[in-house]
């Protein structure tokens, strides 16, 4: 067998993934790729082993449920047929084994850095060199955006070839903060040391990154979640999605000057962010999802309050909905603006949202399964047009549907389960997996331990990660101006990038 097939949220024994050479492991991936839209890779990345670059590549078939796990060994000096050259999915995967280990992939359509860490193998490779592309032309300019932005966000430089006020070319350069996350993850050795690293993943998606990281290290020390743990996690990741698409919805009414529809979405927010802080103590969700068990038992009376300001919110939402959505000002920015295509989101393996909106149907809840998905029977909310009214309309519809879950949630509320279960010690040379639909799409985690259990690889994938190029091609042939709206509405995280 030419790979190693699992579950979301399973592991497996090192010696059982197969050691292909690189021209089998090219075949394999490809072909699997090539079967359909169903497949995609979910990661690819190095580590050191044995002197040797070992590459894992996961491709996730999502009419099966089934995760194709594959490996070769390389150094860090051959030169390599790039997947990328024949699908432009494993483009940044291929960049980033480059930047990390040097070794060349022939053929890819542009071997450059994505992250500049401290540890990369080339440091005469600097953000300040990037190699931006260029074009020659007396009629096209250049206009150069962050990385140092107006009002708080963090970090990341948009350069934009015009010509006039048309978007002809857009290239996005991240790579700005070196936090080291990944190698934090095994050289720290406490359960809440890295449950919080998780947790800071990125800030908007607390509970979507550590709920992957708990599922991952459930699997590796073979503890399986009880009914709390798995009612706890998706009312969360609801909760989440909620409170983040209607911020959203906020900034998107803002970024065309729709002032009521910023400020009445907005204030819809505060509620149920609110909750979490009730909850938990926390508004964002720290320290509410925890590895092994809850410190902070769900109740009827919480439920009860749950209740009473999703009843509240609702009508509210809807009414306000209703108005941005017949607003003809507001539709004539939103449709047609900023495109992007399905058969783009098939070509850059696009995730989540950006994939919904555009046609593709990707969704963990639904394809790899988890937590509650199943028992809601959930079924994803898919748009076909790509453009900014799509990627509103999606959130729109995905508050109404996290809106139903939650009420058929708090029907069945779980008994509080007071044991408390440490998960430090792990299966020996295992490797894990764990994908995790976050409200911005696919999340991944993967960790492997060595001989005596310890982790030596913790790798993060935030769905940024594929999408940022999906920004890049979505703006082409709009004018300048509508960039902030194109922006907002695929709203993708720097930090979720720059690990």
């Amino acid at each position: 067998m030419n790979y190693f097939s699992i579950r979301n949220n399973e592991s497996v024994s090192l010696i059982n993934i197969p050691e292909l050479d690189y021209e089998n492991f090219f075949k394999v991936n490809l072909d699997l790729i090539n079967q359909g839209t169903f497949n995609h890779c979910v990661t690819y990345f190095g580590f050191i082993t044995n002197n040797k670059i070992k590459l894992i590549s996961c491709i996730a078939n999502d009419n099966e449920g089934i995760i194709y796990v594959s490996s070769t060994n390389v150094s860090n000096t051959d030169k390599l047929q790039s997947l990328s050259s024949k699908y432009l999915g494993f483009e940044k995967f291929e960049r980033e084994i480059h930047e990390n280990f040097g070794v060349e992939f022939i053929g890819h359509p542009w071997l450059k850095p994505v992250r500049y860490p401290f540890d990369r193998h080339d440091k005469g490779k600097t953000i300040s060199n990037y190699p931006f592309y260029e074009i020659e032309s007396e009629e096209l300019h250049e206009v150069g955006v962050g990385p140092i932005h107006a009002g708080i966000i963090e970090p990341g430089h948009f350069r934009f070839i015009c010509n006039g006020e048309q978007i002809l070319h857009l290239e996005i350069q991240l790579g700005y903060q070196h936090r080291g996350i990944e190698k934090l993850f095994f050289e720290k050795t406490r359960q809440i040391e890295r449950i919080t690293l998780a947790e800071n993943i990125a800030g908007d998606t607390v509970i979507g990154h550590s709920t992957a990281h708990c599922y991952l290290m459930e699997s590796i020390s073979d503890f399986n979640s009880n009914d709390e743990l798995n009612f706890v996690r998706t009312l969360a990741l609801e909760l989440e999605r909620i409170a983040v698409h209607t911020g959203d919805l906020s900034a998107a009414c803002a970024d065309i000057a729709y002032q009521l529809g910023a400020s009445v979405f907005g204030r819809l927010r505060t509620p149920i962010i609110n909750f979490l802080q009730e909850w938990c103590g926390n508004r964002l969700g720290k320290g509410l999802i925890r590895p092994g068990n809850n410190n902070f038992g769900f109740s009827e009376l919480l439920g009860q309050k749950l209740l009473s300001i999703i009843d509240k919110f609702e009508p509210e939402f809807n009414e306000m909905c209703n108005e941005l959505f017949t607003l003809p000002s507001a539709i004539s920015r939103f449709e047609r603006t900023g495109i992007f295509t399905t058969e783009q989101a098939v070509s850059i393996g696009a995730v989540g949202m950006a994939a919904r909106s555009s046609g593709l149907i990707r969704d963990i809840r639904k394809s790899h399964s988890y937590g509650y998905y199943n028992i809601l029977q959930h079924e994803p909310i898919v748009k076909r047009h790509g453009d900014v009214y799509s990627r509103v309309q999606l959130r729109k519809h995905e508050v109404r549907q996290s809106i139903i879950y939650l009420k058929k949630l708090l029907q069945n509320i779980p008994a509080h389960n007071t044991e408390r279960k440490l998960l430090n010690k792990f299966n020996p040379d295992t490797f894990g997996i764990s994908l995790v639909e976050g409200w911005r799409g696919e999340i991944c985690h993967c960790a492997i331990t060595d001989s005596k259990g310890n982790l030596t690889t913790y790798k993060v994938k935030d769905p940024s990660f594929h999408n940022w190029l999906a920004l890049a091609l979505a703006v082409r042939n709009n004018e300048i101006s509508d960039f902030p709206i194109c922006n907002k509405s695929f709203n993708l995280s720097y930090c979720g990038n720059d690990l």
